[in-house]
């Protein structure tokens, strides 16, 4: 009986052992696979590149000159020599207006003035033989201040003539209606046959070479801006092409609403490709060319007013917390914090922390 006793609780000793043994055994296989995580991640090398510092906007296309082109004087429009895409040189007759009415108007003045230069000759001849007369004592005083109102009358009724033919051969002019400068017709509002009067609006005209280029700009690069900046543009209408221009007007007070100023650039136009009213997309160079430290804008993370990276030193992953400055496309430079040659993790940085075990892939922008 007592073998019996002996032989269970050695059995049962066994049996204890050998469990423990094996939920120790379980333990460490989780402990270590625990411990051997790792994180996928693609990696780029911190740059240094000669970059020109830049500020990127959105801007419109718009005439460097809107002229709206107005009657003068009223009348019926008995020619309309241009339409709506017609490029026109300065001095071009755009439109005439029934003139006959304004030549009569002339040759009615015309003779009036000569009536006046008569009367007045007349009148001088009188003058000069009262005036020796006077002199004699052979006329009153009366009759001497009479004669002399007369001259100074008649004198004034030529001047009055001479400019109301002035006037007559103004508006005789304005019966003909010409471009003021080299232009394009955006609007024609006319046809021949209209009676229009004064003040009517007959074109719009538009001068699109050069061609201006107006975008906002936010506050904080204010203090960068400067007139004769180089500014380069793309437009959705002409892809892969670019066009250059400088900044002309730098507005002096800043939207409230947006927080924004308005600055305008003259973009040269020769050939007229660029529309007015065009979107672009706008890059103002700032300064001239310096060494940039720069990492692609996938590898920021945001943390409140703080910027981090991760670097990868060996298979572990570094936090940086870093100072950007000015972006470049797809890359933002780095003023501080990463040093060149490192390299940040550009895509699984979201899953990591301090020290964690990564696995580096290999990318189409690492082999770049």
């Amino acid at each position: 009986m007592n073998k019996k006793v002996v032989l269970v609780i050695l059995i049962y000793s066994l049996f204890t052992i050998h469990y423990s043994l094996f939920l120790t055994g379980c333990k460490k296989k989780e402990t270590k696979a625990v411990a051997e995580k790792t994180f996928n991640v693609q990696v780029k090398p911190v740059e240094t590149k000669s970059l020109r510092p830049f500020i990127e906007a959105t801007g419109t296309l718009n005439p460097n000159e809107e002229i709206f082109v107005s009657a003068e004087i009223e009348g019926i429009l008995k020619s309309v020599n241009v339409d709506e895409g017609t490029i026109v040189s300065k001095g071009m007759l755009l439109a005439a207006i029934n003139d006959m009415d304004y030549v009569n108007e002339v040759k009615r003045d015309e003779a009036v003035l000569k009536q006046t230069e008569a009367t007045l000759a007349n009148t001088k001849l009188e003058f000069t033989r009262k005036e020796a007369l006077y002199k004699e004592e052979l006329v009153t005083q009366q009759q001497f201040d009479d004669v002399t109102t007369k001259l100074a009358l008649a004198e004034a009724e030529r001047e009055r003539a001479r400019a109301l033919l002035s006037i007559a051969k103004q508006k005789l002019t304005k019966t003909k209606i010409y471009a003021p400068l080299s232009c394009v017709v955006k609007e024609k509002k006319v046809s021949i046959g209209d009676f229009v009067r004064v003040g009517n609006q007959l074109f719009i005209l538009i001068q699109p070479n050069p061609i201006k280029l107006q975008f906002a700009v936010p506050e904080k690069d204010v203090g960068k801006l400067k007139t004769g900046q180089d500014a380069l543009l793309k437009v959705d209408a002409f892809p892969g092409k670019e066009f250059r221009g400088k900044v002309s007007i730098i507005y002096p007070s800043l939207e409230e609403k947006t927080r924004t100023l308005l600055v305008e650039a003259l973009v040269p136009n020769p050939g007229n490709a660029l529309k007015p009213g065009l979107f672009a997309k706008v890059m103002l160079y700032t300064g001239t060319e310096r060494d940039t430290v720069v990492i692609p804008v996938t590898s920021l993370l945001y943390e409140a007013d703080k910027i981090k990276v991760f670097i990868v030193e060996g298979d572990r992953a570094k936090q940086r917390l870093i100072k950007v400055g000015s972006k470049y496309g797809e890359l933002m430079e780095v003023i501080e914090g990463v040093k060149e040659g490192e390299n940040v993790v550009l895509a699984g940085q979201q899953n990591l922390s301090e020290g964690v075990k990564v696995n580096v892939q290999q990318s189409k922008v690492t082999k770049e």
